[in-house]
């Protein structure tokens, strides 16, 4: 059976500053796309029979950069959507509620392009997306590019934890981590592998 690649995207503004970049679709910094580039490596030797991408296009890039060619573009793999938080650091939200932590007190509404989500919304987008894309492991590897949270949430699922544990998986830009089997039963291969020097 193969394993999922999972890749996020490398740097932008937003990741650099920390502010929660959702649907605001921003472009990889220079640093970024360096970050792509180097994990070209990591991914070259995999039986790749899927690479799959957020619509976002720091994740397509990503993707371009690191020698993938993207054969299906899968709105559920958006980042999660912060609504009112969308822009905004944490510290900046702890400053109006104190202890505020996205995992437990999630988010605020915001505009109609940003009405945000729950973590088991998310939850269920990496479901759709995990029951596509688990059919073709039988093949080969499949690539997932996308984003931070989104990709915590879907690791979870294939841990068959639910969505909110996806705190306990810190994931940096432009790394990448693989999920598998053990005796048939879903766990981490990798975890959080930074691009190479």
């Amino acid at each position: 059976m193969g394993q999922l690649i999972i890749l996020r995207h490398g740097e932008t503004e937003w990741s650099r500053d920390r502010r929660h970049t959702g649907r605001t679709d921003l472009p990889l910094t220079a640093r970024g796309e360096d970050q792509a580039r180097a994990v070209a490596p990591l991914v070259a030797a995999r039986h790749l029979v899927s690479v799959v991408a957020s619509p976002a296009e720091r994740a397509v890039r990503t993707a371009g950069l690191a020698g993938l060619t993207v054969t299906d573009v899968d709105s559920d793999l958006w980042e999660w959507d912060y609504g009112g938080y969308e822009g905004v650091t944490s510290a900046a939200i702890r400053e109006e509620r104190p202890g505020w932590y996205l995992w437990d007190d999630g988010v605020i509404p915001g505009d109609a392009d940003h009405p945000g989500e729950s973590v088991e919304q998310v939850g269920k987008r990496a479901d759709a997306v995990l029951a596509r894309v688990r059919p073709l492991l039988g093949d080969g590897d499949v690539a997932l590019v996308a984003h931070g949270h989104v990709l915590r949430v879907l690791t979870a699922r294939w841990l068959e934890l639910e969505p909110a544990k996806g705190r306990l998986f810190a994931l940096d830009t432009g790394s990448v981590s693989t999920l598998g089997t053990e005796h048939g039963r879903p766990v981490i291969t990798s975890w959080n592998v930074p691009p190479p020097a």
